[in-house]
C-alpha cells in the first residue's frame, strides 16, 4: 500500500512544483489594493500594479507603467495623512471588478470625501488596468488645492460652484 501511495504522491508533488502558482483571484487582489491604500503604501499600491498597468483617471490620460504611476502618486501619498476608501459595492465579472466607494481623507490637514468609481482589470494576479470615474473638479475643492492650469473642464464646473 505505501509502495501504491508513493507510487501516486511524488509523481503529483513534482508536477505541483512544477506548475505556476495560481493567480489570486480578482476580488481578493482588489481588496489587497484598497488595503494598501487605506495603508498609505505607495510601494504597496505600485507592487500590486502589472509592470506595465495602468491607472487612468477619465478626465486624464493614463499613467502607465509602475516608474509613471510612482511619479504621479508620490506628491499625493506625500500629503496624504489619512485616507480611507469606503466600498459601497464591489461587482466581480470575471476578471473585472467593479468598485463603489467613498474616499474620505486627510490630505495636508483638510478633510475631505469624494464619491468615485473604480473599474479594475486583474491580470496574473495584479492590476492590469484601473479606470477611474469621480467629479476632478470636486476632489480638488475637498483636498483646498487650486485646479491645474489647463484643466478646463475642472475649472469650468470649480468656478461653477
Amino acid at each position: 500500500m505505501t509502495k501504491l501511495i508513493t507510487a501516486w504522491l511524488v509523481p503529483l508533488m513534482l508536477v505541483t512544483a512544477v506548475l505556476p502558482a495560481r493567480a489570486a483571484d480578482p476580488e481578493a487582489v482588489t481588496m489587497e489594493m484598497v488595503q494598501a491604500w487605506n495603508d498609505v503604501d505607495l510601494d504597496r499600491v505600485i507592487e500590486l500594479f502589472t509592470p506595465d498597468g495602468a491607472l487612468h483617471s477619465m478626465m486624464m490620460d493614463p499613467i502607465v507603467g509602475r516608474e509613471s504611476l510612482r511619479r504621479h502618486l508620490q506628491p499625493l501619498f506625500d500629503g496624504i495623512d489619512e485616507l480611507n476608501l469606503n466600498l459601497k459595492r464591489v461587482v466581480v465579472d470575471g476578471d473585472t471588478v467593479f468598485i463603489e466607494r467613498v474616499d474620505e481623507f486627510l490630505f495636508n490637514g483638510k478633510r475631505g470625501a469624494v464619491p468615485v468609481v473604480g473599474v479594475l482589470l486583474i491580470r496574473d494576479g495584479a492590476v492590469a488596468e484601473w479606470r477611474e470615474y469621480y467629479d476632478r473638479a470636486q476632489l480638488y475643492g475637498e483636498m483646498g488645492i487650486p485646479v491645474p492650469e489647463g484643466d478646463a473642464a475642472a475649472a469650468s464646473t470649480h468656478h461653477a460652484n
